[in-house]
């Protein structure tokens, strides 16, 4: 029997050099696709000073458009994380029928355009949508305002904190469910008791990515928003808008902005997944810290 020394190319060296390789052409694909643009953000943005980089972030507009994302943000990731954890909880404790169309319907904004689901909005809740003429009677309006970019916003980023919660809740199973209730405890004290100390770090895993995804959406935020300056432009519209009338620097710094939030998310990312590394590698097993049953 032939051993693996024996083969041509099995060597230790080359081995050693197909290794090499493979770590360079990580690193210089991250430091082209990822390093390189983030590096650009802050060069252009400090090119002419920190006075002007400072005006930048201070002018009325930008705060306008701090003012309106944040405000997007509170509002639609709350609600993901209401609408979430309910389905979440749904799909992973009970059976019914209809539960693979809710799981796909979850999975939608992950399939759909961002852009396009902007265009559904507008066809549903514009002015010639099909509710259009009854919300003008009534003078309610949608489409080209915070409500609509709410919607937006809240549409794309819905399927972070339930589908971070389902793999959780399933693997851990109903067994500490099934013995609350056995004890007496009511739904709403299982769930807060039991169910939610078991899943909290996933569900602050999951509130982080959505809350990231929310500042720095754009497509579809872009089809509902109207573009109105200072009313209802967000950090990136701000952006757009800036670029396109030339002003590089106003531009760069309110993107420096987004890109402190990415860095910042991801920091956060990578401390919860070293205190779980449960988070990090998906097994999300019933080796999981379990809360103890006291109802």
């Amino acid at each position: 029997m032939r051993r693996q020394e024996d083969f041509p190319g099995s060597s230790g060296s080359a081995r050693l050099a197909g290794r090499y390789l493979l770590i360079g052409i990580a690193v210089l694909y991250m430091a082209l696709f990822l390093l390189l643009p983030l590096v650009t953000v802050f060069v252009q943005a400090f090119a002419k000073g920190v006075g002007p980089y400072l005006a930048a972030l201070a002018d009325a507009d930008a705060l306008a458009a701090m003012r309106l994302t944040l405000t997007v943000a509170a509002i639609s990731v709350p609600l993901n994380t209401v609408f979430g954890t309910a389905a979440a909880w749904a799909i992973s404790k009970y059976e019914f029928r209809g539960k693979g169309l809710l799981l796909t319907l979850i999975d939608l904004p992950f399939a759909v355009s961002p852009v396009i689901a902007g265009l559904i909005f507008v066809l549903v809740f514009g002015a010639r949508g099909w509710l259009g003429d009854w919300l003008g009677d009534h003078g309610y309006r949608i489409i080209f305002a915070v409500p609509g970019m709410v919607l937006a916003t809240t549409f794309i980023t819905f399927p972070f904190i339930a589908r971070e919660l389902i793999p959780l809740m399933q693997a851990q199973g109903r067994d500490d469910e099934e013995a609350a209730l056995s004890m007496g405890a009511g739904g709403w004290r299982i769930f807060r008791v039991v169910t939610l100390p078991n899943v909290r770090w996933g569900m602050l895993y999951g509130i982080l990515l959505c809350n990231a995804r929310a500042m720095g959406e754009f497509g579809a935020v872009s089809v509902v928003s109207g573009h109105i300056r200072g009313e209802t432009n967000t950090l990136p519209l701000h952006v757009e808008i800036l670029y396109n009338e030339y002003n590089f620097v106003g531009a760069f710094a309110t993107a420096s902005l987004l890109a402190m939030l990415a860095l910042v998310t991801l920091g956060l990312k990578a401390l919860l997944e070293r205190r779980h590394p449960e988070l990090r590698a998906g097994r999300r097993g019933k080796g999981a810290a379990r809360a103890p049953v006291a109802v």
